[in-house]
Protein backbone atom coordinates (compact mmCIF):
# COMPACT_ATOMS: atom_id res chain seq x y z
CA UNK A 1 0.00 0.00 0.00
CA UNK A 2 1.37 3.24 -0.63
CA UNK A 3 2.18 5.58 2.33
CA UNK A 4 0.59 9.24 2.03
CA UNK A 5 1.63 12.14 3.63
CA UNK A 6 -0.86 12.87 7.26
CA UNK A 7 -0.87 16.11 5.80
CA UNK A 8 -0.36 18.32 2.84
CA UNK A 9 0.30 22.09 2.73
CA UNK A 10 -1.26 24.21 -0.77
CA UNK A 11 0.37 26.66 -1.62
CA UNK A 12 -3.02 28.62 -3.66
CA UNK A 13 -1.18 30.60 -6.62
CA UNK A 14 -4.41 31.85 -7.88
CA UNK A 15 -4.25 35.31 -7.24
CA UNK A 16 -0.77 35.45 -8.76
CA UNK A 17 -0.69 32.42 -11.49
CA UNK A 18 -3.83 31.90 -11.95
CA UNK A 19 -5.37 36.24 -12.60
CA UNK A 20 -1.90 36.43 -14.55
CA UNK A 21 -3.27 34.58 -17.61
CA UNK A 22 -7.13 35.50 -16.89
CA UNK A 23 -7.89 37.80 -20.05
CA UNK A 24 -10.08 40.00 -17.62
CA UNK A 25 -8.35 42.55 -15.26
CA UNK A 26 -9.42 42.41 -11.79
CA UNK A 27 -9.38 45.52 -9.64
CA UNK A 28 -7.28 45.83 -6.63
CA UNK A 29 -10.12 46.02 -4.37
CA UNK A 30 -11.55 42.45 -5.58
CA UNK A 31 -7.64 41.03 -5.47
CA UNK A 32 -7.28 41.71 -1.90
CA UNK A 33 -10.75 40.16 -1.14
CA UNK A 34 -9.88 37.38 -3.23
CA UNK A 35 -7.14 36.88 -0.77
CA UNK A 36 -8.85 37.67 2.19
CA UNK A 37 -11.27 34.84 1.25
CA UNK A 38 -8.59 32.68 0.94
CA UNK A 39 -7.33 32.99 3.92
CA UNK A 40 -11.14 32.58 5.58
CA UNK A 41 -11.28 29.43 3.92
CA UNK A 42 -8.06 27.95 5.80
CA UNK A 43 -5.41 28.59 2.91
CA UNK A 44 -1.60 29.69 4.68
CA UNK A 45 0.15 30.21 1.75
CA UNK A 46 -1.54 32.21 -1.06
CA UNK A 47 1.05 34.24 -3.85
CA UNK A 48 -0.54 38.05 -3.55
CA UNK A 49 0.89 39.28 -6.98
CA UNK A 50 4.11 40.11 -8.98
CA UNK A 51 6.49 42.71 -9.19
CA UNK A 52 6.58 41.98 -13.48
CA UNK A 53 6.85 44.74 -16.07
CA UNK A 54 3.02 45.50 -16.73
CA UNK A 55 3.72 46.12 -20.13
CA UNK A 56 4.09 42.09 -20.04
CA UNK A 57 1.90 41.13 -17.21
CA UNK A 58 -0.90 43.83 -16.87
CA UNK A 59 -3.14 41.75 -14.57
CA UNK A 60 -0.31 41.82 -12.06
CA UNK A 61 -0.25 45.47 -11.98
CA UNK A 62 -1.03 47.17 -9.00
CA UNK A 63 0.60 44.53 -6.47
CA UNK A 64 2.11 47.36 -4.20
CA UNK A 65 -1.41 48.66 -3.95
CA UNK A 66 -2.60 44.78 -3.31
CA UNK A 67 -0.21 44.63 -0.60
CA UNK A 68 -0.67 47.82 1.00
CA UNK A 69 -4.42 46.97 1.47
CA UNK A 70 -4.05 43.35 2.44
CA UNK A 71 -5.49 41.96 6.18
CA UNK A 72 -3.00 39.46 7.04
CA UNK A 73 -3.66 37.16 9.34
CA UNK A 74 -1.13 35.51 11.90
CA UNK A 75 0.21 32.10 10.35
CA UNK A 76 -0.21 33.10 6.79
CA UNK A 77 2.24 34.14 3.86
CA UNK A 78 1.85 36.12 1.21
CA UNK A 79 4.89 35.16 -1.60
CA UNK A 80 5.57 37.27 -4.55
CA UNK A 81 7.09 36.82 -7.97
CA UNK A 82 10.29 38.49 -8.31
CA UNK A 83 11.99 37.70 -11.66
CA UNK A 84 15.30 40.33 -11.25
CA UNK A 85 16.59 43.21 -9.58
CA UNK A 86 14.35 45.65 -10.28
CA UNK A 87 11.70 43.74 -9.38
CA UNK A 88 13.34 43.14 -5.73
CA UNK A 89 13.71 46.51 -5.50
CA UNK A 90 9.86 47.16 -6.38
CA UNK A 91 9.23 44.18 -3.41
CA UNK A 92 11.16 46.07 -0.78
CA UNK A 93 9.28 49.56 -1.10
CA UNK A 94 5.78 46.95 -1.11
CA UNK A 95 4.66 46.40 2.43
CA UNK A 96 4.68 43.72 4.41
CA UNK A 97 7.02 41.70 1.53
CA UNK A 98 8.26 38.29 3.57
CA UNK A 99 9.01 35.61 0.85
CA UNK A 100 9.62 36.28 -3.11
CA UNK A 101 9.18 33.73 -5.93
CA UNK A 102 12.13 32.96 -8.47
CA UNK A 103 11.26 31.03 -12.17
CA UNK A 104 14.03 29.07 -13.92
CA UNK A 105 13.17 26.71 -16.73
CA UNK A 106 14.52 23.11 -17.39
CA UNK A 107 14.18 23.78 -21.21
CA UNK A 108 16.41 25.76 -22.72
CA UNK A 109 13.92 26.98 -25.62
CA UNK A 110 11.49 28.40 -23.15
CA UNK A 111 14.09 30.03 -21.33
CA UNK A 112 15.00 32.13 -24.35
CA UNK A 113 10.74 32.20 -25.28
CA UNK A 114 10.26 33.50 -21.45
CA UNK A 115 12.66 35.49 -20.36
CA UNK A 116 15.41 36.15 -22.83
CA UNK A 117 18.47 34.25 -21.60
CA UNK A 118 19.55 30.67 -21.31
CA UNK A 119 19.35 28.57 -18.07
CA UNK A 120 22.27 29.13 -16.77
CA UNK A 121 21.96 33.01 -17.63
CA UNK A 122 18.91 32.94 -15.37
CA UNK A 123 20.39 31.08 -12.71
CA UNK A 124 23.03 34.09 -12.66
CA UNK A 125 20.62 36.82 -12.60
CA UNK A 126 18.81 34.94 -9.67
CA UNK A 127 21.79 34.52 -7.69
CA UNK A 128 21.52 38.30 -6.58
CA UNK A 129 18.14 38.73 -6.15
CA UNK A 130 18.36 35.36 -3.95
CA UNK A 131 21.19 36.93 -1.57
CA UNK A 132 19.91 40.15 -1.18
CA UNK A 133 16.11 38.98 -0.58
CA UNK A 134 17.74 36.21 2.20
CA UNK A 135 19.86 39.28 3.52
CA UNK A 136 16.34 41.17 4.42
CA UNK A 137 15.46 37.76 6.37
CA UNK A 138 13.28 36.78 3.16
CA UNK A 139 12.21 33.39 2.36
CA UNK A 140 12.72 32.86 -1.22
CA UNK A 141 11.30 30.16 -3.55
CA UNK A 142 12.10 28.70 -6.33
CA UNK A 143 10.05 26.73 -9.30
CA UNK A 144 11.38 25.32 -12.18
CA UNK A 145 9.02 25.19 -15.48
CA UNK A 146 8.62 22.56 -17.76
CA UNK A 147 9.83 19.71 -15.96
CA UNK A 148 7.50 16.91 -18.20
CA UNK A 149 8.04 18.86 -21.18
CA UNK A 150 8.47 21.89 -23.33
CA UNK A 151 6.24 23.50 -25.79
CA UNK A 152 9.14 24.13 -28.09
CA UNK A 153 11.61 21.38 -27.37
CA UNK A 154 9.55 18.51 -26.52
CA UNK A 155 10.09 16.24 -23.72
CA UNK A 156 12.81 17.47 -20.88
CA UNK A 157 15.03 14.73 -19.37
CA UNK A 158 14.71 14.49 -15.49
CA UNK A 159 17.66 14.65 -14.98
CA UNK A 160 17.69 18.55 -16.32
CA UNK A 161 15.22 19.44 -14.22
CA UNK A 162 16.74 17.46 -10.84
CA UNK A 163 20.52 19.82 -12.36
CA UNK A 164 18.43 23.07 -12.52
CA UNK A 165 16.36 22.45 -9.04
CA UNK A 166 20.07 21.83 -7.21
CA UNK A 167 20.77 25.09 -8.47
CA UNK A 168 17.82 26.88 -7.17
CA UNK A 169 18.68 24.65 -4.02
CA UNK A 170 22.24 25.88 -3.43
CA UNK A 171 21.50 29.28 -4.18
CA UNK A 172 19.07 29.95 -0.98
CA UNK A 173 15.68 28.72 -1.78
CA UNK A 174 14.05 26.78 0.77
CA UNK A 175 11.50 25.03 -1.59
CA UNK A 176 11.37 24.18 -5.14
CA UNK A 177 8.18 23.82 -6.96
CA UNK A 178 8.09 21.58 -9.65
CA UNK A 179 5.80 22.87 -12.58
CA UNK A 180 4.33 20.69 -15.93
CA UNK A 181 3.77 23.74 -17.55
CA UNK A 182 1.74 22.79 -20.76
CA UNK A 183 0.02 20.06 -18.69
CA UNK A 184 1.16 17.18 -20.92
CA UNK A 185 3.02 14.52 -18.00
CA UNK A 186 1.39 11.45 -16.72
CA UNK A 187 1.58 9.54 -13.23
CA UNK A 188 4.05 7.40 -14.52
CA UNK A 189 6.48 10.44 -15.71
CA UNK A 190 5.46 12.53 -12.87
CA UNK A 191 7.04 9.97 -10.59
CA UNK A 192 10.07 9.35 -12.74
CA UNK A 193 10.81 13.17 -12.35
CA UNK A 194 10.27 13.51 -8.75
CA UNK A 195 12.35 10.57 -8.55
CA UNK A 196 15.54 11.90 -10.20
CA UNK A 197 14.97 15.82 -8.66
CA UNK A 198 14.62 13.91 -5.17
CA UNK A 199 18.22 12.49 -5.70
CA UNK A 200 19.47 15.57 -5.91
CA UNK A 201 17.21 17.72 -3.31
CA UNK A 202 15.78 16.43 -0.79
CA UNK A 203 11.84 15.64 -1.35
CA UNK A 204 10.77 17.68 1.84
CA UNK A 205 11.51 20.54 -0.10
CA UNK A 206 9.92 19.99 -3.04
CA UNK A 207 6.72 20.94 -4.31
CA UNK A 208 4.25 20.06 -7.45
CA UNK A 209 2.90 22.74 -9.72
CA UNK A 210 0.50 20.64 -12.17
CA UNK A 211 -1.48 22.13 -15.12
CA UNK A 212 -4.80 20.29 -16.30
CA UNK A 213 -4.45 20.66 -19.48
CA UNK A 214 -5.16 17.24 -20.51
CA UNK A 215 -6.91 16.32 -17.09
CA UNK A 216 -3.71 14.65 -15.57
CA UNK A 217 -3.22 16.59 -12.95
CA UNK A 218 -4.53 15.01 -9.51
CA UNK A 219 -3.48 11.82 -10.95
CA UNK A 220 -0.37 13.16 -11.35
CA UNK A 221 -0.25 14.35 -7.40
CA UNK A 222 -1.00 11.12 -6.49
CA UNK A 223 1.25 9.39 -7.71
CA UNK A 224 4.43 11.52 -6.17
CA UNK A 225 1.87 11.83 -2.85
CA UNK A 226 4.28 8.63 -1.68
CA UNK A 227 7.47 10.32 -2.83
CA UNK A 228 7.83 12.06 0.52
CA UNK A 229 5.86 14.99 -1.82
CA UNK A 230 4.02 17.14 1.09
CA UNK A 231 3.48 20.28 -0.56
CA UNK A 232 0.90 21.21 -4.02
CA UNK A 233 0.37 23.73 -5.83
CA UNK A 234 -3.20 24.70 -6.52
CA UNK A 235 -5.46 27.78 -8.07
CA UNK A 236 -8.90 28.59 -6.94
CA UNK A 237 -11.60 27.81 -9.62
CA UNK A 238 -8.77 26.26 -11.68
CA UNK A 239 -7.71 29.91 -12.50
CA UNK A 240 -5.01 30.28 -15.45
CA UNK A 241 -1.74 28.82 -16.44
CA UNK A 242 0.96 30.19 -18.64
CA UNK A 243 0.97 32.89 -20.66
CA UNK A 244 3.98 31.94 -22.62
CA UNK A 245 2.69 28.39 -23.87
CA UNK A 246 -0.45 27.85 -26.33
CA UNK A 247 -2.78 25.98 -24.67
CA UNK A 248 -1.79 25.55 -21.15
CA UNK A 249 -4.56 26.94 -19.47
CA UNK A 250 -5.85 25.34 -16.52
CA UNK A 251 -4.07 25.03 -13.11
CA UNK A 252 -4.88 21.94 -10.77
CA UNK A 253 -8.07 23.84 -8.96
CA UNK A 254 -8.29 24.05 -5.11
CA UNK A 255 -11.39 22.32 -4.75
CA UNK A 256 -10.08 19.33 -6.77
CA UNK A 257 -7.57 19.04 -4.77
CA UNK A 258 -8.97 19.32 -1.45
CA UNK A 259 -11.71 17.15 -2.04
CA UNK A 260 -9.48 14.18 -3.08
CA UNK A 261 -6.98 14.89 0.12
CA UNK A 262 -10.12 14.98 2.48
CA UNK A 263 -11.01 11.56 0.73
CA UNK A 264 -7.83 10.46 1.61
CA UNK A 265 -8.35 11.09 5.15
CA UNK A 266 -5.07 14.05 3.98
CA UNK A 267 -5.03 17.05 6.54
CA UNK A 268 -5.17 20.69 4.27
CA UNK A 269 -6.76 22.70 7.21
CA UNK A 270 -9.09 23.70 4.14
CA UNK A 271 -12.86 24.60 4.58
CA UNK A 272 -13.99 23.28 1.30
CA UNK A 273 -17.42 24.64 1.41
CA UNK A 274 -16.07 28.39 2.08
CA UNK A 275 -13.21 27.35 -0.45
CA UNK A 276 -15.66 27.23 -3.44
CA UNK A 277 -17.52 30.62 -2.44
CA UNK A 278 -14.77 32.16 -2.82
CA UNK A 279 -14.34 30.27 -6.54
CA UNK A 280 -17.53 31.20 -7.54
CA UNK A 281 -17.21 34.76 -6.54
CA UNK A 282 -14.27 35.47 -8.61
CA UNK A 283 -15.21 33.06 -11.77
CA UNK A 284 -18.20 35.61 -11.66
CA UNK A 285 -16.10 38.22 -11.71
CA UNK A 286 -14.53 36.77 -14.75
CA UNK A 287 -17.39 36.10 -16.73
CA UNK A 288 -17.00 31.92 -16.70
CA UNK A 289 -17.73 29.12 -14.65
CA UNK A 290 -14.78 27.79 -12.67
CA UNK A 291 -12.97 25.38 -14.05
CA UNK A 292 -13.20 22.50 -10.90
CA UNK A 293 -15.19 20.41 -11.53
CA UNK A 294 -15.93 19.51 -7.51
CA UNK A 295 -16.67 23.73 -7.35
CA UNK A 296 -19.20 22.66 -10.19
CA UNK A 297 -20.77 20.07 -8.42
CA UNK A 298 -21.70 22.30 -5.62
CA UNK A 299 -22.66 25.22 -6.83
CA UNK A 300 -25.36 22.74 -8.76
CA UNK A 301 -26.31 21.23 -5.51
CA UNK A 302 -26.69 24.10 -3.89
CA UNK A 303 -28.93 25.49 -6.53
CA UNK A 304 -31.09 22.14 -5.75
Amino acid sequence: MPSFPPAVKIVEVGPRDGLQNEPRDIPVAERIALIEGLADAGLRVIEAGSFVSPRWVPQMAGTTEVLAGLRRDAGVSYPVLVPNMKGLDAAARAEGVEEIAVFAAASEAFSMRNINCSITESLARFSPVVAAARARGWRVRGYVSCVLGCPYEGEVDPARVAEVAAELAALGCYEISLGDTIGVGTPLQARAMVGAVARQVPADRLAVHFHDTRGQALANVLAVLDQGIATVDASVAGLGGCPYAAGASGNLATEDLVYMLDGMGVETGVDLARLAQVGWRISDLLGRPPASRTSQALRAAQAG
